[in-house]
């Protein structure tokens, strides 16, 4: 079955995904970058929403490296604390031998009215092939849609994961103000809940989640929930939240 969701997942994608990789020179692609380099930052467009507004990945760092990670700063509409986060880390200090990839936005749709799903009235993170059932209607807030990965944000993440297979994968959502244990590694998840200082707690799994499909696709990985507490983290708090995070690169 895992095989089968690779393959459903990567044919449709292959031209997109040639797409997204980094053009460097060989030489430089052999080269480490020297401690107080500056970052290489690269930034590509993934592909549009529903309503064709563009979504965008931005890597820093060093794309040779074995240490990946991939920030998702807003996947419900009217959760979007967290692009302020995903903002922070495209100019804070990375770990030298460290590459990030951050999604600021991945439901601009939903971001722009202010609701929980995207334009068509899916539920994001109900559209991913996880134990993935039909739930609710177009327009209700758990609305799965009308099969996996059906909707084209879904679909951008979902290729742009099997591609990259990030060695952690953090989806910030709100507004519970804690850290999930999201079936990923609980010593990385404890981890980051302690640098932030959010408490460590086991939230329910829902059939099309996008935490428990990584981590069942690719059960080396940890994928996990960041839930945010409710209204804005300010430039303070959306500066402990990337410390937090560079924090996980940096023990690698």
């Amino acid at each position: 079955m895992r095989r089968l969701l690779l393959a459903l997942i990567l044919l449709p994608a292959a031209l997109a995904l040639q797409a997204l990789a980094p053009v460097r020179p060989a030489a430089a692609r052999a080269k480490p970058r020297a401690r107080g380099e500056a970052v290489l930052t690269r930034t590509r467009t993934l592909g549009a929403s529903v309503q064709r507004r563009p979504i965008v990945v931005l890597e820093r760092g060093d794309p040779d490296t074995r240490v990946h990670m991939l920030i998702v700063g807003c996947i419900h509409g009217n959760e979007s604390a967290g692009i302020a986060v995903a903002e922070r880390l495209e100019s804070v200090p990375l770990p030298d031998e460290s590459d990030i990839w951050i999604v600021e936005n991945a439901n601009p749709d939903g971001v722009a009215a202010d609701r929980r799903t995207n334009a068509h009235g899916v539920d994001l993170n109900r559209n991913f092939p996880w134990r993935w059932r039909p739930q609710g209607r177009p327009g209700e807030p758990h609305y799965s849609g009308p099969r996996p990965l059906s909707e084209p944000e879904s679909r951008l993440l979902a290729r742009l994961i099997v591609r990259l297979r990030p060695q952690v994968t953090v989806w910030f959502h709100q507004p519970y103000g804690v850290v999930d244990e999201s079936g990923g590694s609980i010593a990385v998840e404890r981890r980051f809940a302690s640098l932030v200082g959010l408490p460590l707690v086991r939230l329910a799994r829902y059939p099309g989640g996008a935490t428990d499909w990584q981590n069942s696709l690719f059960p080396r990985t940890t994928a996990f929930v960041v839930e945010l507490p409710p209204g804005s983290v300010g430039s303070t708090g959306a500066a402990r939240y990337a410390r937090g995070l560079t924090s996980l690169l940096a023990r690698g």
